[in-house]
């Protein structure tokens, strides 16, 4: 959803003419690069099984941990793009404050293909300790991208001069509680797999990018179109 001057996801206006500046340009072509790296990585976990002669379906069946954490992975960081995208097209201007608060959550994006192939393993080897280290590391570092988006999202609603006139102030300001949902729902998810069974805590990590898809065009704008008209 677009804001503004009639802007897109891909920072232009409507009528063909450029929304974002040179700088906030080079930004944003930046971190998509980033992001298609760091979900490339994420296949890279799925390794073909070696195994003997009629034997290949079985093995594939029992790579399944890979699978999940391959597709909770990968939902994961396509939505940390979608919404990126999103918060970008609202900005027309930049500085080192945002390229610093952007870089680290690129910096914390990028680890999640390490703690994929931590939880992928400790599951494929059924071990329940190693399963729950799994399960907290990559809480830790979904809490960590949530607080990167808390601080991104701080910053904008701090300096208003770097976004578009026409985008309301409290728009970053409500930001703010969707980055705070996914600090408390990876916390959560976490205290669940230690306490119970560490399958469950990849379930909630699974159901956290949905609500982010769902609000991919911000707490403030789902608000305004559930309010009544008239």
């Amino acid at each position: 959803m677009s804001v503004g001057r009639g802007s897109d996801d891909g920072g232009r206006a409507l009528d063909g003419g450029p929304i974002l500046r040179s700088e906030t340009s080079r930004l944003l072509a930046f971190s998509d690069g980033v992001f298609a790296i760091v979900i490339t990585l994420l296949v890279l976990d799925l390794q073909p099984p070696r195994v003997g002669r009629g034997q290949m379906l079985d093995a594939l069946v029992e790579q399944w941990p890979a699978y999940l954490a391959y597709v909770t992975s990968y939902v994961f960081v396509a939505v940390t793009w979608l919404n990126h995208r999103s918060a970008l097209a609202r900005v027309t201007n930049s500085g080192k404050g945002l390229q610093f608060y952007n870089l680290g959550v690129l910096f914390t994006t990028a680890l999640v293909p390490f703690a994929t192939s931590i939880v992928s393993e400790a599951v494929r080897q059924g071990d329940r300790a190693d399963e729950r280290t799994g399960v907290a590391l990559y809480g830790l570092v979904g809490m960590l991208l949530a607080a990167s988006w808390l601080g991104l999202y701080h910053y904008l609603s701090r300096h208003h001069d770097l976004v578009d006139p026409a985008v309301p102030r409290k728009f970053f300001r409500a930001e703010r509680a969707r980055a705070a949902v996914g600090i408390l729902g990876y916390a959560l998810a976490v205290l669940i797999g230690l306490v119970t069974d560490p399958l469950c805590a990849l379930t909630i990590f699974l159901l956290l990018p949905m609500f982010y898809t769902l609000t991919s065009s911000g707490l403030y704008e789902l608000r305004r179109l559930r309010r009544p008209a008239g």
